[in-house]
């Protein structure tokens, strides 16, 4: 038993059967995932309604029991060395946090890294967790061999914003320093303004100021993409705003009141806020000159698809 962000954490050591996981209604084919679970406790973490359909704890229990696939590195690499296998891309991280605390012990997702890297087989990773940088070895060996993508989601750089709605995390700006030190090693690092939030994290000048420390750290690029609530998320962090920003609590019942996506008239402007703000501060991949065209960004796609 662990303690993290003042909640009691269960680990359960379980071996895996398979290890990548083919996926469909995705903008990827086959996931992978070292544990299940995550301790972040983020608000309106969109898992949780993905638990609640598995009849799993979904709410105040979720991430607070982690099973820890053990022998995961050695079953990927069984999968990766089949002559049916054709390296298509693979997501690190759509089920969990693949660098929560757990990673500092286990050490699973940079062995996975070693291995698709030494298979051929490219790979894009979604992450909080600066705990990534100790593995800027590995990332920046397997980048010479296959496309490789990370993105840290930095929603917001509010202190407010980010101790009510991702109490397990590291601050932001440890992301945005962890992000700095990948793309100076050569490793494609993005950030993912995801998700923004109405009314609490959406003002101009929120969205500048990460924007600003995206270009900062040297981020590749930059994408937003505003909350989405499906049940099972939805009554978590309906319950949450009403504990950290009542005022908010009828906006929000307004806007969800039918539907989990917000239409176009929300999202829209948005994007083309952090669009101009991208081109404003000249975002873009500065780590040297491409001959040929970016490959789309898996993490980007599955935020705007789920």
């Amino acid at each position: 038993m662990f303690y993290t962000a003042g909640v009691r954490v269960e680990y359960r050591e379980e071996p895996c059967k398979v290890a990548l996981n083919r996926v469909k209604g995705m903008p990827f084919d086959w996931s992978l995932n070292p544990y299940m679970g995550c301790v972040h406790q983020c608000t309106f973490c969109y898992v949780r309604a993905f638990e609640l359909r598995a009849d799993r704890p979904y709410a105040d229990r979720y991430g607070r029991s982690i099973r820890v696939k053990t022998n995961v590195v050695e079953v990927l690499r069984a999968q990766l060395a089949r002559a049916s296998w054709r390296n298509e891309p693979v997501a690190i991280g759509a089920a969990t946090d693949p660098y929560q605390p757990a990673e500092g012990r286990y050490r699973l997702t940079r062995g996975c890294i070693e291995a698709l890297g030494q298979a051929g087989t490219p790979f894009s990773i979604i992450t909080r967790g600066p705990l990534i940088v100790r593995d800027v070895d590995v990332l920046a060996d397997a980048a010479r061999r296959v496309e490789v993508s990370v993105t840290f989601s930095v929603p917001s750089l509010d202190d407010e914003v980010w101790r009510k709605t991702e109490p397990g995390t590291a601050h932001p700006r440890q992301r945005l320093r962890a992000l700095k030190i990948l793309v100076d090693a050569g490793v494609r690092a993005n950030v993912g303004m995801a998700p923004i939030l109405p009314g609490i994290s959406d003002k101009p000048s929120q969205l500048t100021n990460v924007v600003r420390a995206a270009r900062e750290a040297g981020a590749c690029g930059v994408w937003a993409n505003l909350l989405y609530l499906r049940t099972g998320t939805r009554e978590h962090f309906l319950d949450c705003l009403a504990r950290d920003w009542p005022e908010e609590l009828d906006r929000y019942e307004r806007l969800y009141t039918s539907r989990a996506y917000l239409g176009a008239e929300h999202t829209k402007p948005i994007r083309a806020a952090v669009a101009e703000l991208k081109r404003e501060h000249g975002v873009r991949d500065r780590r040297r000159v491409r001959l040929e065209p970016e490959p789309p960004v898996i993490a980007e796609q599955l935020a705007l698809s789920i």
